[in-house]
């Protein structure tokens, strides 16, 4: 048993001490709670199993002080004193037996919480946790023997009590006073102090800021027989349950991170860019322009779905299933036609062009001879056709290689006339 306690014990430390050094790399600074309370206190052990006259004899009031400092999110470390007194009695045919006893209990716990971000929000009005440790207790044991006139109580099977044995004569009838008037100390071995390990919960209600209701339950383990002064083998355990006001030093905790204290994240959440009805968490085409009808999911209607919007088709009710060009118009055979000629037209432009200029294949080398040309003629600079400058992208004044190869893409993507590219090329390599 010595061995379980002191593995405990090492362990408790051990754990106490990473926590500790994992709050020096800490940034969020913390503060101690300081908790204030009273409750009662209830005897598990070795008596109390018989009749008891009156609950007096078994719930008893005490205080307790617990100061607590946590480290993070998940974990604190208290310290918890308790002062009160425990007490039991019993009523039978072989034993009649009582005690109170004064108790100090002090001890030390690891607290585990549950406001953590996790399965809690820190700014929650409800503040769960769980705690364990070890501590030490200090006891005095009182008995109830006598009355107030020292005449010693003797238990007659007819259920009273007399002032002498049973069947003697000249008895008297007493009651108990319940004043515990003498100590108990039966045993050569006993002692009045013990080594106790508590296991409890409790939550705390948030009232204002720093200030908390505190409910708590908790389970004392003790490692002695001799609270109740009557030893059966089986240790003596007591229960602790208190109503305590709790005060947070410190700064209330912030969750949020302080480059976002500015930071409005519920207007965010109703945050509407474009302003066509549809919050931007749920539009599908956040920059629809204004005044536009849209659908539940914010993109533009297309009442004959052909895949340009009723604020862009020139033809709003193409047929289904038709083919239409950028502007929604339907495409006649014969345009098709047409587009499939300009189209094989432009792809042999293209591979006569690369032909017949192989440099087109090192654009690179081509844009820094551009360059190079550029600087010993400043005054060529922004010298750009109005209709080639389409092809400027950056508007820095010149067509680079970058630019020429955007501007040959987006010819096969129907963006530019075959006579547009040509000028464009042709204006490339005369820059």
């Amino acid at each position: 048993m010595k061995k379980k306690i002191l593995l405990s014990i090492i362990l408790l430390f051990s754990i106490v001490g990473m926590v500790y050094s994992q709050r020096l790399y800490m940034k969020e600074k913390q503060f101690p709670n300081v908790v204030l309370g009273r409750g009662v206190l209830s005897f598990d052990g070795d008596i109390g199993n018989g009749l008891d006259l009156t609950s007096l004899s078994k719930v008893k009031g005490a205080f307790n002080l617990t100061i607590e400092q946590r480290f993070g999110q998940f974990v604190g470390i208290s310290f918890n004193e308790i002062y009160g007194k425990i007490a039991d009695s019993e009523r039978g045919a072989k034993r009649n037996l009582n005690f109170e006893s004064k108790i100090f209990q002090s001890d030390l716990n690891i607290v585990f919480h549950l406001d953590n971000g996790v399965s809690f929000k820190r700014s929650f009005i409800f503040a769960p946790y769980v705690y364990t440790g070890f501590g030490f207790l200090k006891f005095n044991s009182y008995g109830d023997l006598k009355n107030k006139d020292g005449i010693k109580y003797n238990y007659w099977s007819d259920g009273t009590i007399r002032s002498v044995p049973e069947d003697s004569l000249g008895s008297k009838i007493l009651r108990r006073d319940y004043t515990y008037e003498t100590k108990l100390n039966d045993s050569a071995k006993y002692k009045n102090s013990a080594l106790s390990f508590p296991i409890g919960i409790g939550v705390s209600i948030k009232i204002i800021d720093k200030v908390y209701i505190n409910l708590g339950a908790s389970y004392y383990f003790t490692t002695t027989d001799w609270i109740d002064n009557f030893k059966t083998g089986r240790k003596d355990h007591f229960i602790f349950i208190n109503l305590a006001f709790q005060i947070n030093l410190g700064d209330p905790f912030d969750e949020s991170n302080p480059i976002y204290k500015s930071v409005d994240f519920s207007a965010l959440d109703k945050l509407d860019t474009d302003q066509d009805g549809v919050k931007d968490d749920m539009d599908v085409c956040p920059g629809t322009p204004q005044n536009v009808k849209v659908t539940l999911n914010g993109c533009p209607v297309d009442s004959d779905d052909d895949g340009v919007p009723n604020y862009l088709d020139e033809e709003p009710q193409s047929k289904p299933g038709a083919n239409v060009d950028a502007n929604g118009v339907t495409l006649t055979e014969k345009m098709i036609s047409e587009s499939q000629q300009e189209f094989s037209a432009a792809a042999t432009e293209r591979s006569n062009l690369f032909n017949e200029n192989p440099s087109l294949k090192n654009l690179k080398e081509i844009e820094a001879q551009t360059i190079s040309a550029r600087k010993n003629n400043p005054k060529g600079a922004n010298t750009i056709p109005n209709s080639l400058k389409y092809g400027d992208l950056n508007n820095d004044g010149y067509i680079s290689a970058e630019e020429l190869v955007v501007a040959i893409d987006g010819f096969f993507e129907g963006g530019s006339t075959v006579e547009k590219l040509n000028e464009l090329i042709d204006f490339f390599f005369d820059q």
